[in-house]
Order: structure tokens, then C-alpha cells, then sequence
């Protein structure tokens, strides 16, 4: 086997297979053994839980992006519906932050007159979501409306409140995304930490979390390590891009994503990463590999 110089054997292989098993739950074993075997095969150090959004990629046929992700050593394919999880499942991989409820972006919690058929989404899609092994699912604030922030934040908990119940059952926890209202959703609420974090204290539920996307806050507020080790508590799950631009994270931008990820790492992180940048260059994978591998690190 391949990589023997890095102190790899095939017991490595299975204890990192069973590691990411609670991830994988409704694949088969064997497919859980390959996943383990083909970050290992990539030369990836193991401890990042990588992913990628689907929209990205979306002019690749899915089966071809789940066949690139196994060679790179992605483990999810993300943003995607009940309709495309047994094709990853196929793959051996999970989606880390499915779609799959709610009314869009901008239609989101933070408004009381979308909260009964909020609810009814995420009450269908919940018991989906973990039959299919699936441990979260994405939600959004909504935009503001001239709503203010704390009302904003009192009527999002209110909504949101109804769903622990289900979630906890199910042990799916729902994730608001934190969005840029400068450049790319204009008048969204939930455009900065502290405004997620004092919503998730509002709901009061470990079945409530925040996507901190790191493209998003370096527009809205900078300060991304400081501010993930002071909020990383909040945060279940991140998403990368280039600042600005939202492309390629390498030396084109500014944001240097081998520090963000040490420090991703050092609050103790187990979840995962998910690369959410446009690529560029005719190569879109050879673009997501590179963003792979720059975020991996030891």
C-alpha cells in the first residue's frame, strides 16, 4: 500500500473507517473501509472532514463529481437533496449539509408569517434526512424586511423552538448560515456572529447550530481566527472561498486558509469543512483538489 512512509498500515485504514463511521452512518462497511482508504491513497493527513457544495459543480454530472471526490478524499458532497443522497451513498459518501426545506435565503425564520409552513418543511425532511444517515441540514434568518435585529433574533428563536423537539429526536441538528448582506444577499439578518451566537443562546437547544462561512464573515466583520475561537462553541460546520471574488483559495486572495484551518482545529473541531468557492479555471476539479489540499492540514 501506498504511503507506507508515512507510518500507514490497512489498520490504520479501518480505524479511520470507524472514526468517520457516525458521518457515514447508511453506507455499507465496505464502502466505509473505501472512503478511509481513498483519503489514504490521496496522501491526505486525516485530520479534516473535507466536503464540497454541489452548486459549485453543477455543470458535472453528480456521478462524476462523487467518482472525483472519492480520488481527491472528500468525504461529502453537500447541498444536495433526498433525490441525490443514494447516489452518494453509492460513492460511499455523506452530505454533510443537505438541502432539502424551507422557502430559499430570503424567506427564512426571522419573519413570523413564514413559520408554519417553515415548520412543516422541516418536519417532513427531518426523519429523511436521518434515515438517511444524515446528522444536519441547513436553514436560513431570512431577510431582514425591516426587521430589527432583535427582533429579528426573538422571532427566529420562536420558529425555530418549535423544531427542537423533532430534531432532537432524530439527532439532526439545524444550522443557520452566516451570510454577507454587503456584497451577495443584501438585507439578510444573519450576517454576523454575534447576531448567530445570541440566537442560538435564544433557542437553547445543542440541535441548533451556526455554519460560519468564512468567505461571508471576512466581508461582513474580518477577524476570522479571533472570532472562531471566540464563537466556535456556536459553529458546527464551515464553508471556504476566496475573498474577493469568491474563487480559487490560493495565493489570489487574501485570506490565509492554512492558519484558518490550525485554528479551526485547535477548538477541537470534528466537523467538517466544505469547499464553496467558483473555480475559475477550465480545471474545476483540479481547482477543488488544490482547495483540498490546502485546507488539510495536520
Amino acid at each position: 500500500m501506498e504511503h507506507n512512509n508515512q507510518g500507514f498500515s490497512r489498520r490504520t485504514v479501518l480505524k479511520m473507517a470507524a472514526a468517520t463511521s457516525a458521518a457515514l452512518v447508511g453506507t455499507s462497511l465496505s464502502n466505509r473501509i473505501s472512503a478511509a482508504e481513498a483519503v489514504l491513497e490521496t496522501g491526505l493527513k486525516g485530520k479534516v472532514n473535507h466536503s464540497v457544495c454541489r452548486w459549485c459543480y453543477e455543470s458535472i454530472p453528480l456521478e462524476d463529481l462523487c467518482k472525483a471526490a472519492n480520488k481527491i478524499g472528500l468525504q461529502s458532497i453537500e447541498l444536495t437533496g433526498p433525490d441525490e443522497w443514494p447516489t452518494l451513498k453509492k460513492y460511499g459518501l455523506t452530505s454533510a449539509m443537505p438541502w432539502g426545506a424551507g422557502k430559499g435565503i430570503t424567506q427564512g425564520f426571522n419573519d413570523l408569517k413564514y413559520h408554519d409552513e417553515l415548520v412543516k418543511s422541516y418536519e417532513e425532511i427531518i426523519p429523511k434526512a436521518a434515515a438517511a444517515g444524515l446528522t444536519q441540514i441547513i436553514c436560513f434568518s431570512g431577510n431582514r424586511n425591516g426587521i430589527d435585529d432583535y427582533q429579528g433574533i426573538k422571532n427566529s428563536a420562536i420558529g425555530l423552538k418549535r423544531l427542537m423537539s423533532i430534531a432532537e429526536k432524530y439527532k439532526v441538528t439545524m444550522v443557520m448560515e452566516l451570510l454577507n448582506s454587503k456584497v451577495n444577499h443584501k438585507d439578510y439578518q444573519c450576517d454576523h456572529t454575534n447576531w448567530g451566537a445570541a440566537l442560538c443562546d435564544a433557542v437553547g437547544s445543542d440541535r441548533f447550530k451556526l455554519l460560519y462561512d468564512i468567505y461571508h464573515m471576512q466581508i461582513m466583520e474580518g477577524d476570522v481566527i479571533a472570532t472562531i475561537k471566540d464563537y466556535n462553541k456556536y459553529i458546527s460546520h464551515y464553508h471556504t472561498g476566496g475573498v474577493p471574488g469568491r474563487n480559487e483559495i490560493d495565493d489570489t486572495q487574501e485570506l490565509n486558509y492554512p492558519a484558518i484551518m490550525k485554528a479551526i482545529l485547535e477548538t477541537g473541531f470534528k466537523g467538517y469543512v466544505a469547499q464553496e468557492f467558483i473555480p475559475k479555471r477550465p480545471d474545476k476539479i483540479a481547482s477543488l483538489k488544490q482547495g483540498v489540499q490546502i485546507c488539510d492540514v495536520a
